[in-house]
């Protein structure tokens, strides 16, 4: 939180903008390169979603700190409500432009792919053949406005909270399909040990910008503090920061996964 721990214990107190000596983000925690939990620090997130925030706070003259904030839903309400000031990569839809402050442009892009069990697949090449299946998805997730009113309209869905129960679902072919990025979902299926038990499907069913959303109802992010984060963004947008991010915790992601199976 962007106060401290004293005042949220004290609802009568007010808050002041001296009262802000930092600000806090949050974002998925199953989404590397982007964003995972921290091994040494469970409660913090990294990733080049989270160096990237942390480089703006540098820019800003503020530290931020990129916390674990609960499964991808939780996280999303810890925003929204202002508990936590910004999310650190959010896809733009019109239902979440109600709710939060997006700052354009989008910092990074990825594919949305269609995984499905290894040689236990079907013929894809479009959304309608997506029909009659049965997919997984994340509780409160996006792949973009345009694929989330055909599948609202055609799909069949099951929402969990957390990528690692959709892939096991799919594992045990209580799914046909999962939706899932691309990077997070080879990532996590090397974590759970099924890389060459999945697959994911060509094309992808979007590519979607990710964004730095800010909380409407953060007592931390007063106006002129909001221009310069967005004036700040689209420098770094503008430089290769954002891409060299992803490539080196790429190398950070996979460097942790030999350490964590070392004898």
């Amino acid at each position: 939180m962007c106060v401290t721990a004293a005042l949220l214990l004290i609802p009568s107190v007010a808050f002041s903008e001296d009262a802000c000596d930092h600000l806090t983000a949050t974002g998925n925690a199953e989404y590397p390169p982007y964003l995972w939990r921290d091994p040494a620090n469970p409660h913090r997130l990294i990733g080049a979603n989270a160096d990237l925030i942390q480089h703006l706070g540098t820019q800003l003259g503020m530290r931020i700190d990129v916390l674990y904030g609960g499964p991808w839903s939780r996280a999303q309400e810890e925003v929204r409500s202002g508990r936590i000031d910004m999310l650190a990569g959010y896809f733009l839809t019109t239902e979440r432009a109600r709710t939060l402050n997006f700052v354009d442009p989008p910092f990074l892009y990825t594919s949305s792919m269609i995984w499905v069990r290894r040689n236990d697949g079907f013929p894809y090449r479009e959304w309608a053949d997506l029909i009659g299946r049965n997919g997984g998805t994340l509780v409160n997730n996006s792949y973009g406005q345009a694929f989330d009113d055909y599948a609202k309209a055609h799909l069949s869905l099951e929402a969990v909270p957390t990528a690692n129960q959709a892939f096991q679902k799919l594992i045990l072919k209580r799914n046909d399909f999962v939706i899932f990025e691309q990077f997070p979902g080879w990532a996590l299926a090397k974590k759970l040990g099924v890389k060459d038990a999945v697959e994911a499907l060509e094309p992808p069913i979007s590519r979607e910008g990710l964004y730095l959303a800010l909380s409407p109802n953060s007592q931390c992010l007063p106006q002129p503090l909001r221009n310069r984060i967005k004036e700040e963004m689209q420098k770094m947008v503008a430089s290769s920061l954002p891409q060299d991010l992803v490539t080196s915790n790429l190398e950070l992601w996979n460097a942790q996964q030999r350490e964590s199976v070392k004898p």
